[in-house]
Protein backbone atom coordinates (compact mmCIF):
# COMPACT_ATOMS: atom_id res chain seq x y z
CA UNK A 1 0.00 0.00 0.00
CA UNK A 2 1.58 2.99 -1.26
CA UNK A 3 -0.36 6.46 -0.15
CA UNK A 4 -1.49 9.21 -2.93
CA UNK A 5 -2.45 13.12 -1.92
CA UNK A 6 -5.12 14.22 -3.84
CA UNK A 7 -5.10 17.73 -4.54
CA UNK A 8 -8.10 19.48 -6.49
CA UNK A 9 -7.74 23.21 -7.30
CA UNK A 10 -9.74 25.77 -8.90
CA UNK A 11 -13.86 25.18 -9.51
CA UNK A 12 -13.14 22.34 -12.30
CA UNK A 13 -10.85 20.38 -10.12
CA UNK A 14 -13.12 20.89 -6.84
CA UNK A 15 -16.45 19.40 -8.67
CA UNK A 16 -14.93 16.68 -10.72
CA UNK A 17 -12.52 16.05 -7.55
CA UNK A 18 -15.72 15.42 -5.34
CA UNK A 19 -17.83 13.41 -7.92
CA UNK A 20 -14.96 10.84 -7.69
CA UNK A 21 -14.56 11.10 -3.97
CA UNK A 22 -18.66 10.09 -3.93
CA UNK A 23 -17.97 7.35 -6.42
CA UNK A 24 -15.24 5.91 -4.09
CA UNK A 25 -17.40 5.87 -0.80
CA UNK A 26 -20.26 4.29 -2.93
CA UNK A 27 -17.77 1.46 -4.00
CA UNK A 28 -16.04 0.67 -0.13
CA UNK A 29 -19.11 1.04 1.43
CA UNK A 30 -18.22 4.27 2.99
CA UNK A 31 -20.85 6.50 4.65
CA UNK A 32 -21.01 10.15 4.04
CA UNK A 33 -19.48 10.72 7.98
CA UNK A 34 -16.57 8.53 6.60
CA UNK A 35 -17.45 5.80 8.58
CA UNK A 36 -17.61 2.22 6.81
CA UNK A 37 -20.68 0.41 6.76
CA UNK A 38 -18.92 -3.24 7.44
CA UNK A 39 -16.04 -2.16 9.53
CA UNK A 40 -14.31 -6.02 8.50
CA UNK A 41 -13.90 -4.08 4.66
CA UNK A 42 -11.10 -2.18 6.09
CA UNK A 43 -9.54 -5.34 7.35
CA UNK A 44 -9.73 -6.94 4.39
CA UNK A 45 -8.20 -4.21 1.93
CA UNK A 46 -6.01 -2.53 3.60
CA UNK A 47 -5.52 -0.52 -0.31
CA UNK A 48 -8.03 1.72 0.86
CA UNK A 49 -5.48 3.73 2.58
CA UNK A 50 -3.76 4.65 -0.62
CA UNK A 51 -6.42 7.15 -0.49
CA UNK A 52 -8.10 7.65 2.85
CA UNK A 53 -6.47 8.61 5.92
CA UNK A 54 -7.91 6.84 9.23
CA UNK A 55 -8.13 9.02 12.08
CA UNK A 56 -8.16 7.08 15.80
CA UNK A 57 -12.21 7.01 15.65
CA UNK A 58 -11.36 4.52 12.67
CA UNK A 59 -12.93 7.34 10.40
CA UNK A 60 -11.81 7.31 6.88
CA UNK A 61 -11.34 10.98 5.73
CA UNK A 62 -9.94 11.52 1.95
CA UNK A 63 -5.58 12.02 1.79
CA UNK A 64 -7.23 15.35 -0.14
CA UNK A 65 -6.76 19.35 -0.60
CA UNK A 66 -8.79 21.54 -2.18
CA UNK A 67 -8.08 24.76 -3.22
CA UNK A 68 -9.74 28.06 -4.81
CA UNK A 69 -9.40 31.94 -4.67
CA UNK A 70 -12.60 32.21 -4.50
CA UNK A 71 -14.94 30.89 -1.13
CA UNK A 72 -17.98 30.42 -2.84
CA UNK A 73 -17.88 26.91 -3.97
CA UNK A 74 -15.72 25.30 -1.26
CA UNK A 75 -18.51 27.03 1.36
CA UNK A 76 -20.91 24.65 -0.59
CA UNK A 77 -18.92 21.54 -0.22
CA UNK A 78 -18.67 22.77 3.74
CA UNK A 79 -22.46 22.55 4.02
CA UNK A 80 -23.11 19.45 1.17
CA UNK A 81 -23.68 16.08 1.48
CA UNK A 82 -19.78 15.16 2.44
CA UNK A 83 -19.35 17.86 4.81
CA UNK A 84 -18.75 15.70 8.00
CA UNK A 85 -15.78 13.75 6.08
CA UNK A 86 -13.47 16.64 5.40
CA UNK A 87 -11.11 18.04 8.06
CA UNK A 88 -11.42 21.42 7.59
CA UNK A 89 -7.96 22.01 7.45
CA UNK A 90 -8.39 20.53 4.08
CA UNK A 91 -10.37 23.79 2.56
CA UNK A 92 -8.05 26.49 1.30
CA UNK A 93 -9.57 29.54 -0.09
CA UNK A 94 -8.83 33.14 -0.75
CA UNK A 95 -11.16 36.02 -0.80
CA UNK A 96 -11.14 36.75 -4.68
CA UNK A 97 -11.70 35.02 -7.77
CA UNK A 98 -8.59 34.86 -10.70
CA UNK A 99 -11.20 36.21 -12.91
CA UNK A 100 -10.41 33.41 -15.49
CA UNK A 101 -7.12 35.30 -16.06
CA UNK A 102 -3.80 32.60 -15.72
CA UNK A 103 -1.16 35.52 -14.79
CA UNK A 104 -4.22 36.47 -11.93
CA UNK A 105 -3.96 33.29 -10.56
CA UNK A 106 -0.95 33.16 -10.33
CA UNK A 107 -0.18 36.44 -8.71
CA UNK A 108 -2.38 36.08 -6.20
CA UNK A 109 -2.05 32.36 -5.71
CA UNK A 110 1.17 33.24 -4.09
CA UNK A 111 -0.49 34.47 -0.80
CA UNK A 112 -1.96 30.82 -0.31
CA UNK A 113 0.68 28.55 -2.14
CA UNK A 114 2.55 28.30 1.09
CA UNK A 115 -0.19 27.40 3.32
CA UNK A 116 -0.90 24.11 0.66
CA UNK A 117 2.51 23.59 0.79
CA UNK A 118 2.17 23.04 4.48
CA UNK A 119 -0.48 21.06 4.90
CA UNK A 120 0.10 19.10 1.93
CA UNK A 121 3.69 17.95 4.32
CA UNK A 122 1.42 17.42 6.77
CA UNK A 123 -0.36 14.73 5.33
CA UNK A 124 2.64 13.30 3.60
CA UNK A 125 4.15 13.00 7.08
CA UNK A 126 1.29 10.68 8.15
CA UNK A 127 2.30 8.62 5.34
CA UNK A 128 4.48 5.70 5.51
CA UNK A 129 5.01 4.66 1.70
CA UNK A 130 4.03 7.88 -0.30
CA UNK A 131 4.08 7.82 -3.81
CA UNK A 132 3.04 10.96 -5.43
CA UNK A 133 0.17 13.78 -6.16
CA UNK A 134 -2.78 12.81 -8.04
CA UNK A 135 -4.27 16.68 -8.94
CA UNK A 136 -7.52 17.59 -11.06
CA UNK A 137 -7.80 21.00 -12.69
CA UNK A 138 -9.47 22.68 -15.44
CA UNK A 139 -6.38 24.44 -17.95
CA UNK A 140 -9.45 27.15 -18.95
CA UNK A 141 -10.16 28.41 -15.77
CA UNK A 142 -8.00 31.25 -13.84
CA UNK A 143 -7.34 29.51 -10.44
CA UNK A 144 -6.70 25.69 -12.50
CA UNK A 145 -4.20 26.85 -15.05
CA UNK A 146 -2.56 29.91 -13.15
CA UNK A 147 -2.68 28.31 -9.26
CA UNK A 148 -1.82 25.11 -10.12
CA UNK A 149 1.38 26.41 -12.27
CA UNK A 150 2.73 28.01 -9.27
CA UNK A 151 1.90 24.74 -7.06
CA UNK A 152 3.15 21.94 -9.42
CA UNK A 153 6.64 24.10 -9.59
CA UNK A 154 6.78 23.94 -5.68
CA UNK A 155 5.81 20.15 -5.64
CA UNK A 156 8.53 19.30 -8.47
CA UNK A 157 11.31 21.14 -5.75
CA UNK A 158 9.85 19.49 -2.67
CA UNK A 159 9.01 16.59 -3.60
CA UNK A 160 10.66 15.82 -7.06
CA UNK A 161 11.12 12.37 -6.26
CA UNK A 162 7.34 11.36 -6.06
CA UNK A 163 5.19 11.36 -9.27
CA UNK A 164 2.67 13.93 -10.31
CA UNK A 165 -0.61 12.40 -12.06
CA UNK A 166 -2.64 15.30 -13.77
CA UNK A 167 -5.92 15.28 -13.93
CA UNK A 168 -6.52 18.41 -16.72
CA UNK A 169 -9.57 19.31 -18.53
CA UNK A 170 -9.42 21.12 -21.72
CA UNK A 171 -12.34 23.97 -22.72
CA UNK A 172 -15.12 23.84 -25.29
CA UNK A 173 -17.07 25.88 -27.45
CA UNK A 174 -20.44 23.96 -25.42
CA UNK A 175 -19.05 24.77 -22.43
CA UNK A 176 -16.90 28.10 -22.48
CA UNK A 177 -16.89 30.33 -19.68
CA UNK A 178 -14.34 32.94 -21.42
CA UNK A 179 -12.99 34.08 -24.15
CA UNK A 180 -9.61 33.97 -22.88
CA UNK A 181 -9.03 29.69 -22.35
CA UNK A 182 -6.76 29.56 -25.40
CA UNK A 183 -4.48 31.51 -23.60
CA UNK A 184 -4.84 29.81 -20.30
CA UNK A 185 -4.85 26.23 -21.36
CA UNK A 186 -1.58 27.08 -23.68
CA UNK A 187 0.25 28.74 -20.47
CA UNK A 188 -1.22 25.87 -18.17
CA UNK A 189 0.32 22.99 -21.00
CA UNK A 190 3.47 24.60 -21.03
CA UNK A 191 3.81 24.00 -16.97
CA UNK A 192 2.57 20.43 -17.55
CA UNK A 193 5.31 20.04 -19.94
CA UNK A 194 8.48 20.79 -17.27
CA UNK A 195 6.47 19.63 -14.18
CA UNK A 196 4.08 16.98 -14.57
CA UNK A 197 5.03 13.15 -14.95
CA UNK A 198 1.71 11.81 -16.45
CA UNK A 199 -1.44 14.01 -17.50
CA UNK A 200 -4.28 12.23 -18.47
CA UNK A 201 -6.60 14.92 -21.08
CA UNK A 202 -10.32 14.74 -20.29
CA UNK A 203 -11.49 17.28 -23.14
CA UNK A 204 -14.76 18.86 -22.08
CA UNK A 205 -15.81 18.82 -25.78
CA UNK A 206 -15.68 15.39 -26.37
CA UNK A 207 -17.64 14.10 -23.01
CA UNK A 208 -20.46 16.74 -23.87
CA UNK A 209 -21.15 14.94 -26.77
CA UNK A 210 -20.81 11.51 -25.20
CA UNK A 211 -23.78 12.80 -22.84
CA UNK A 212 -25.66 14.12 -25.24
CA UNK A 213 -25.27 11.58 -27.90
CA UNK A 214 -24.93 8.11 -25.65
CA UNK A 215 -27.08 9.26 -23.04
CA UNK A 216 -29.80 11.34 -24.77
CA UNK A 217 -28.98 14.70 -22.31
CA UNK A 218 -30.48 17.40 -24.48
CA UNK A 219 -28.41 19.79 -22.70
CA UNK A 220 -25.59 18.69 -20.41
CA UNK A 221 -24.41 20.44 -17.21
CA UNK A 222 -21.33 19.88 -15.61
CA UNK A 223 -22.76 17.39 -13.38
CA UNK A 224 -23.26 15.41 -16.00
CA UNK A 225 -19.64 15.14 -17.20
CA UNK A 226 -17.98 14.81 -13.53
CA UNK A 227 -20.40 11.36 -12.96
CA UNK A 228 -18.60 10.32 -16.34
CA UNK A 229 -15.02 11.31 -15.25
CA UNK A 230 -15.47 9.90 -11.88
CA UNK A 231 -16.39 6.01 -13.51
CA UNK A 232 -12.51 6.92 -15.99
CA UNK A 233 -10.57 8.07 -12.76
CA UNK A 234 -12.32 5.07 -10.78
CA UNK A 235 -11.14 1.91 -13.57
CA UNK A 236 -7.97 3.38 -13.49
CA UNK A 237 -7.41 3.65 -10.00
CA UNK A 238 -9.47 0.34 -8.97
CA UNK A 239 -6.06 -1.78 -8.94
CA UNK A 240 -4.31 1.07 -6.51
CA UNK A 241 -8.42 1.17 -4.25
CA UNK A 242 -8.53 -2.67 -3.83
CA UNK A 243 -5.41 -3.64 -3.49
CA UNK A 244 -4.11 -5.63 -6.60
CA UNK A 245 -1.08 -7.09 -7.20
CA UNK A 246 -0.27 -5.21 -10.90
CA UNK A 247 -0.44 -1.66 -11.94
CA UNK A 248 -0.89 -0.11 -8.01
CA UNK A 249 1.35 2.51 -8.07
CA UNK A 250 1.72 5.80 -10.46
CA UNK A 251 5.26 5.06 -11.15
CA UNK A 252 3.85 1.77 -13.08
CA UNK A 253 1.54 3.80 -15.30
CA UNK A 254 4.60 6.42 -15.89
CA UNK A 255 6.79 3.77 -17.16
CA UNK A 256 4.38 1.11 -18.86
CA UNK A 257 2.76 4.21 -21.51
CA UNK A 258 4.78 7.04 -21.81
CA UNK A 259 8.57 6.55 -23.47
CA UNK A 260 9.11 9.80 -23.77
CA UNK A 261 9.25 12.88 -21.08
CA UNK A 262 7.44 15.17 -23.63
CA UNK A 263 5.16 12.73 -25.26
CA UNK A 264 3.12 12.49 -21.65
CA UNK A 265 -0.62 13.05 -22.47
CA UNK A 266 -3.15 10.17 -22.40
CA UNK A 267 -6.44 9.20 -23.71
CA UNK A 268 -8.71 7.54 -22.29
CA UNK A 269 -12.60 6.15 -23.08
CA UNK A 270 -14.83 4.03 -21.21
CA UNK A 271 -17.78 1.80 -22.30
CA UNK A 272 -20.45 0.97 -21.95
CA UNK A 273 -21.69 4.12 -21.55
CA UNK A 274 -25.48 3.87 -21.96
CA UNK A 275 -29.05 5.43 -20.21
CA UNK A 276 -30.77 3.02 -17.95
CA UNK A 277 -33.75 3.76 -20.82
CA UNK A 278 -31.48 1.84 -23.21
CA UNK A 279 -31.23 -1.07 -20.37
CA UNK A 280 -33.61 -3.64 -21.43
CA UNK A 281 -32.49 -3.01 -25.53
CA UNK A 282 -28.64 -3.62 -25.05
CA UNK A 283 -26.56 -6.62 -24.39
CA UNK A 284 -22.96 -6.18 -25.59
CA UNK A 285 -19.90 -9.26 -25.31
CA UNK A 286 -16.82 -8.19 -24.29
CA UNK A 287 -15.58 -8.03 -27.78
CA UNK A 288 -18.00 -5.28 -28.56
CA UNK A 289 -17.60 -3.34 -25.56
CA UNK A 290 -13.78 -3.55 -25.98
CA UNK A 291 -13.90 -1.90 -29.90
CA UNK A 292 -16.80 0.77 -28.50
CA UNK A 293 -13.24 2.07 -26.31
CA UNK A 294 -11.53 2.48 -29.39
CA UNK A 295 -14.69 4.56 -31.15
CA UNK A 296 -14.21 8.07 -31.25
CA UNK A 297 -16.85 8.59 -29.82
CA UNK A 298 -16.24 7.11 -26.78
CA UNK A 299 -13.05 8.74 -25.80
CA UNK A 300 -12.61 11.52 -23.22
CA UNK A 301 -10.68 13.69 -25.67
CA UNK A 302 -11.71 14.81 -29.18
CA UNK A 303 -9.43 13.15 -31.71
CA UNK A 304 -9.54 10.84 -34.49
CA UNK A 305 -6.61 7.89 -33.32
CA UNK A 306 -7.13 6.87 -36.70
CA UNK A 307 -5.85 9.76 -37.80
CA UNK A 308 -2.20 9.16 -36.06
CA UNK A 309 -0.77 5.87 -34.11
CA UNK A 310 -1.10 4.30 -31.15
CA UNK A 311 2.49 4.48 -28.88
CA UNK A 312 0.58 2.45 -25.81
CA UNK A 313 -2.19 0.57 -24.43
CA UNK A 314 -3.41 -0.10 -21.98
CA UNK A 315 -6.65 -2.02 -21.50
CA UNK A 316 -8.50 -2.50 -18.26
CA UNK A 317 -11.51 -4.73 -17.88
CA UNK A 318 -13.93 -4.91 -14.73
CA UNK A 319 -16.59 -7.40 -13.42
CA UNK A 320 -17.27 -10.72 -13.79
CA UNK A 321 -14.54 -11.02 -16.73
CA UNK A 322 -13.48 -14.51 -18.36
CA UNK A 323 -9.84 -14.12 -19.16
CA UNK A 324 -10.93 -16.33 -22.61
CA UNK A 325 -13.11 -13.88 -23.36
CA UNK A 326 -10.49 -11.53 -22.90
CA UNK A 327 -7.74 -13.06 -24.99
CA UNK A 328 -10.18 -13.41 -27.95
CA UNK A 329 -10.86 -9.37 -27.49
CA UNK A 330 -7.49 -8.90 -28.05
CA UNK A 331 -6.51 -11.49 -30.76
CA UNK A 332 -9.77 -9.53 -32.55
CA UNK A 333 -8.28 -6.06 -31.91
CA UNK A 334 -4.87 -6.77 -33.45
CA UNK A 335 -6.44 -7.57 -36.75
CA UNK A 336 -8.56 -4.93 -36.23
CA UNK A 337 -6.75 -2.41 -39.56
CA UNK A 338 -8.12 1.42 -37.93
CA UNK A 339 -6.09 0.27 -34.63
CA UNK A 340 -2.66 1.01 -35.60
CA UNK A 341 0.95 1.34 -33.30
CA UNK A 342 3.93 3.27 -34.55
CA UNK A 343 6.57 1.32 -36.44
CA UNK A 344 8.93 1.43 -33.03
CA UNK A 345 6.44 0.86 -30.55
CA UNK A 346 5.40 -3.15 -29.03
CA UNK A 347 2.69 -3.76 -30.86
CA UNK A 348 0.80 -5.58 -28.18
CA UNK A 349 -1.90 -4.20 -25.62
CA UNK A 350 -1.28 -4.51 -22.07
CA UNK A 351 -4.73 -6.28 -19.98
CA UNK A 352 -5.64 -6.22 -16.38
CA UNK A 353 -8.32 -7.44 -15.21
CA UNK A 354 -10.00 -6.46 -11.79
CA UNK A 355 -13.03 -7.85 -10.41
CA UNK A 356 -15.17 -5.18 -8.54
CA UNK A 357 -17.68 -4.27 -10.66
CA UNK A 358 -18.69 -0.57 -11.98
CA UNK A 359 -21.57 1.08 -9.15
CA UNK A 360 -23.44 4.17 -9.96
CA UNK A 361 -25.14 6.50 -8.00
CA UNK A 362 -29.16 6.57 -8.40
CA UNK A 363 -29.69 9.45 -9.90
CA UNK A 364 -26.68 8.54 -12.39
CA UNK A 365 -27.46 9.10 -15.93
CA UNK A 366 -25.57 5.73 -16.76
CA UNK A 367 -26.16 2.17 -16.48
CA UNK A 368 -24.79 -0.05 -14.31
CA UNK A 369 -22.90 -2.70 -16.01
CA UNK A 370 -21.95 -5.98 -14.94
CA UNK A 371 -18.85 -5.45 -17.28
CA UNK A 372 -17.18 -2.79 -18.20
CA UNK A 373 -13.97 -1.88 -19.97
CA UNK A 374 -11.45 1.27 -19.65
CA UNK A 375 -8.84 2.11 -22.12
CA UNK A 376 -5.74 4.32 -21.84
CA UNK A 377 -4.20 5.07 -24.92
CA UNK A 378 -0.64 7.09 -25.88
CA UNK A 379 -1.86 8.14 -29.12
CA UNK A 380 0.05 11.09 -31.85
CA UNK A 381 -3.80 11.67 -32.58
CA UNK A 382 -4.08 13.56 -29.55
CA UNK A 383 -1.70 16.52 -31.02
CA UNK A 384 -5.09 17.72 -32.42
CA UNK A 385 -6.32 19.04 -29.54
CA UNK A 386 -2.98 21.04 -29.21
CA UNK A 387 -3.03 22.13 -32.51
CA UNK A 388 -6.58 23.22 -32.12
CA UNK A 389 -5.64 25.48 -29.01
CA UNK A 390 -2.85 26.72 -30.86
CA UNK A 391 -5.32 28.26 -33.73
CA UNK A 392 -7.54 30.02 -31.58
CA UNK A 393 -4.76 31.42 -29.52
CA UNK A 394 -3.04 32.61 -32.28
CA UNK A 395 -6.33 33.90 -33.89
CA UNK A 396 -6.25 35.88 -31.04
CA UNK A 397 -2.75 36.73 -29.99
CA UNK A 398 -2.04 38.19 -33.75
CA UNK A 399 -4.33 41.13 -32.65
CA UNK A 400 -3.10 41.00 -29.34
CA UNK A 401 -6.91 40.54 -27.94
CA UNK A 402 -6.98 40.74 -23.97
CA UNK A 403 -3.25 40.80 -23.84
CA UNK A 404 -3.37 43.97 -21.37
CA UNK A 405 -5.36 42.10 -18.72
CA UNK A 406 -1.74 39.33 -18.32
CA UNK A 407 0.60 42.31 -18.78
CA UNK A 408 -1.78 44.32 -15.56
CA UNK A 409 -0.40 41.20 -13.30
CA UNK A 410 3.13 40.98 -14.12
CA UNK A 411 3.27 38.64 -17.13
CA UNK A 412 5.37 40.17 -20.04
CA UNK A 413 4.75 39.84 -24.18
CA UNK A 414 7.71 37.59 -24.39
CA UNK A 415 5.90 35.09 -22.26
CA UNK A 416 3.18 34.56 -24.63
CA UNK A 417 5.69 33.87 -27.82
CA UNK A 418 7.22 31.70 -25.09
CA UNK A 419 4.42 29.48 -24.59
CA UNK A 420 3.58 28.92 -27.78
CA UNK A 421 7.10 27.63 -29.27
CA UNK A 422 6.77 24.88 -26.35
CA UNK A 423 3.57 23.54 -28.31
CA UNK A 424 4.87 24.30 -31.42
CA UNK A 425 7.80 21.87 -29.97
CA UNK A 426 5.29 19.40 -28.48
CA UNK A 427 3.07 19.41 -31.93
CA UNK A 428 6.83 18.47 -33.40
CA UNK A 429 7.22 15.70 -30.82
CA UNK A 430 4.08 13.76 -32.12
CA UNK A 431 4.65 13.90 -35.77
CA UNK A 432 8.85 12.80 -35.75
CA UNK A 433 6.73 9.67 -33.14
CA UNK A 434 4.11 9.41 -35.96
CA UNK A 435 6.69 8.78 -38.76
CA UNK A 436 10.13 7.48 -37.24
CA UNK A 437 10.90 3.96 -38.03
CA UNK A 438 12.01 0.92 -35.44
CA UNK A 439 16.04 1.90 -36.89
CA UNK A 440 15.93 5.16 -35.84
CA UNK A 441 14.20 4.41 -32.61
CA UNK A 442 16.92 1.78 -32.08
CA UNK A 443 19.76 4.61 -32.72
CA UNK A 444 18.45 7.28 -30.62
CA UNK A 445 18.18 4.82 -27.83
CA UNK A 446 21.62 3.64 -28.12
CA UNK A 447 23.03 7.29 -28.11
CA UNK A 448 21.03 7.77 -25.56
Amino acid sequence: MREIITIQIGQGGIQVGNACWELFCLEHQIQPNGYLINQQIMEKNDALRTFFSESEQQKLVPRSVLLDLEPTLLDQVKTGKFKEMYNQDQYISGKEGAANNFARGYSIGKDYVDICLERIRKLADNCSSFQGFMIFNSVGGGTGSGLCTLLLEKLSVDYSKQSRLCINFYPSPETSVSMVEPYNSIFATQSLLEHADVCITMDNQAIYDICKNNLEIETPKYSNLNKIIAQVISSITTPMRFGESYCNDINDLQTSMIQFPILKFLNSSYAPIISNQKLNHKQLSILEITKLTFQTEYMMAKCDPRQGKYLSCSILFRGNIIPRDVSYTISQLKNQITIRFADWAPTGFRVRMNDPAQQTLLEDDVYRALQSVCTISNTTAISYIFQNLCHKYDLMFEKRAFVHWYIKEGMEEAEFIEAREELANLQKAYQEADTITFEEYQQENESA
